[in-house]
């Protein structure tokens, strides 16, 4: 566990859910922190309350001159940066024939683009460096497919894609895929289609807490330089999927 204590570690989607979690896992490890999410008071309210290790400001993680300011706000508040976890996630779902095209733009841009954004913006570090490691956060959608999730099934085979290639390219750095199966966030308030909406609220009678997947990605990054753990599929124990 060389320097893990000691590591500086970026987290998009810091707001709420498996960012916020996240953010409190690490903290309590003594981790430096730098948190981006659209939401700028819980930020600010989150490393208010964990105090002068936590730092952040607003992102849009779809902007590529934002995410690269994000990632150079981090470094000159704590003068490198370690690792960037990419959990910002949007997960409109509705059935293909309902022609949301919006909803999959914003999925698309979020949720592929916003993890390509985060790459570029620390990846001549890490190479620099010698030295880094990138969690994506996918999903069990990840893994299969599932009717109304088509697009954000896509969305999550391709960072899975992205994050296979990541690691075949990069001796130095290690990359690890984060998959939750269900679990109690905001993603999916935002679902339009009110049968998939419902839908949603029955599988999450079988849910997952946020600080589970938080304990899986801080599990990655305790490992020691020369170990990465490639991918975690964490699932309710009572889910069939």
């Amino acid at each position: 566990m060389t320097g893990f204590a000691n590591k500086v570690v970026l987290i998009t989607g810091a707001s709420s859910g498996i960012g916020e979690a996240t953010v409190r896992e690490l903290a309590a490890a003594g981790m430096q922190l730098f948190i981006g999410a659209r939401r700028a008071d819980r930020l600010e309210a989150l490393a208010d309350e964990l105090g002068e290790h936590v730092a952040g400001r607003k992102l849009d993680v779809t902007d590529p001159i934002d995410f690269d300011a994000f990632v150079d706000a981090a470094e000159a508040r704590f003068g490198r940066v370690d690792v960037l976890v990419n959990n910002a996630g949007l997960m409109p779902l509705s059935p293909l024939a309902a022609l949301k095209r919006d909803e999959w733009k914003r999925m698309i841009d979020v949720n592929i683009h916003g993890v390509l954004n985060g790459i570029a913006a620390v990846l001549p570090r890490f190479i620099t460096q010698k030295n880094g490691h990138i969690v994506n956060v996918a999903s069990v959608a990840a893994h299969i497919v599932l009717p109304t999730a088509a697009v954000y099934c896509g969305t999550k085979y391709a960072v899975r894609a992205i994050t296979e290639g990541l690691r075949q390219e990069h001796d130095d750095i290690r990359s690890t895929l984060i998959s939750p199966g269900v679990t109690a966030t905001e993603l999916g308030n935002d679902i339009t289609d009110t049968a998939t909406a419902a839908a949603l609220t029955e599988w999450r009678q079988k849910s997952l807490t946020p600080d589970a997947i938080a304990r899986a990605i801080r599990f990655a990054l305790e490992q020691p330089d020369g170990v990465d753990i490639n991918e975690v599929i964490v699932r309710p124990t009572a889910a069939n999927m």
